[in-house]
């Protein structure tokens, strides 16, 4: 069974890796190719790089595995794409809408890892968005690929319990690892014949957007759990900020706390030695770990304060 993957962060980088190393003889399946993202400018130099998965190709250059990155699906690509003489079609945070012509150059269609537990949270943000609203578990899904996204059946789930400090980082680290322990069993299955595909029930299917870069800006009026949630939800993209002074204050790591204030939302109550800066919300304060000022460094809420002109006392807000 070959196989290509499509992929472009560094989520789906360990379980390309899997398929980079796995024995093709002993599973009985192989990486015909790597189809991702065009390079694309980054960090201060704005040179262009390329994706996290196609870097990590290019590390086993001895393998001689070809990488696709077209600009769109469109005849050309397709063309590239049925010269691999691919089997089975593999996706995994790859970015762009798969067409019913694209698919059609699988003989044994494709199929999607979606980190949630679908029907939960479709669309392209399931981690911020189990974070945000503070669920307790999420996963991952493999599931068929149907012409409406993420709504294809399901064929392989596995949970992750949440201790609710998990941050988006943290999470898509989990979420690799676990996606390249449960692909080769998901495969093995689709290779056997063996996996039964589940329909999925359309009345618990929830649904997420796309994380834009106003998101995270803070409302001091929401609660601080509610704060606390989308800081981490936020982190690393696109952070959670503030204004103090017609300064930008990013908030990048703080914890919520039950204590009643009288006091404004978004008014900095003081500082506590062992829990950091005190800020009002709409319910609860919110103590502020880690702080940076834009183009500042971040720093722990110590060092942060020390260099921060009237902050304590100062009413943040945008």
């Amino acid at each position: 069974m070959r196989i290509l993957f499509a992929a472009s962060p560094s989520i789906a980088v360990p379980a390309l890796e899997f398929l980079l190393n796995q024995d093709s003889k002993e599973n009985n399946f192989e990486l015909a190719g790597l189809l991702t993202n065009p390079d694309s400018p980054k960090g201060r130099s704005s040179k262009h790089e390329p994706t996290e998965c196609a870097d990590a190709v290019q590390k086993n250059s001895s393998l001689s595995i070809p990488v696709l990155k077209p600009d769109n699906l469109d005849n050309a690509a397709r063309e590239q794409v049925a010269a691999l003489k691919p089997d089975l079609l593999v996706s995994f945070a790859y970015g762009k809408i798969f067409g019913p012509k694209f698919l059609s150059l699988f003989p044994l269609g494709g199929i999607n890892i979606h980190p949630s537990l679908l029907p939960k949270y479709r669309g392209p943000s399931p981690i911020p968005a189990a974070i945000i609203n503070r669920e307790t578990v999420t996963g991952i899904t493999i599931q068929r690929m149907a012409e409406k996204m993420d709504c294809g059946d399901i064929l392989f789930q596995t949970t992750i319990p949440l201790d609710g400090r998990e941050t988006t980082t943290s999470l898509s680290e989990i979420v690799s690892k676990k996606a390249a322990e449960i692909l080769p069993l998901a495969l093995k299955g689709i290779a056997e014949g063996t996996l039964e595909p589940k329909a999925q029930d359309e009345s618990a299917a929830s649904y997420c957007s796309l994380i834009v870069k106003e998101n995270g800006i803070i409302n001091w009026m929401q609660s601080a759990v509610e704060i606390d949630a989308r800081i981490r939800a936020f982190n690393p993209w696109p952070l959670s900020w503030t204004m103090h002074g017609g300064l930008q204050v990013f908030i990048l790591k703080a914890f919520a706390l039950e204590n009643a204030e009288k006091a404004s939302p978004g008014q900095v109550l003081g500082k506590d030695k062992d829990k950091g800066i005190l800020i009002q919300t709409g319910n609860g304060v919110l103590a502020a770990v880690e702080l940076q000022y834009k183009n500042k460094k971040a720093l722990n809420w110590k060092d942060f304060i020390n260099g921060a002109k009237n902050f304590i006392g100062a009413q943040l807000g945008v």
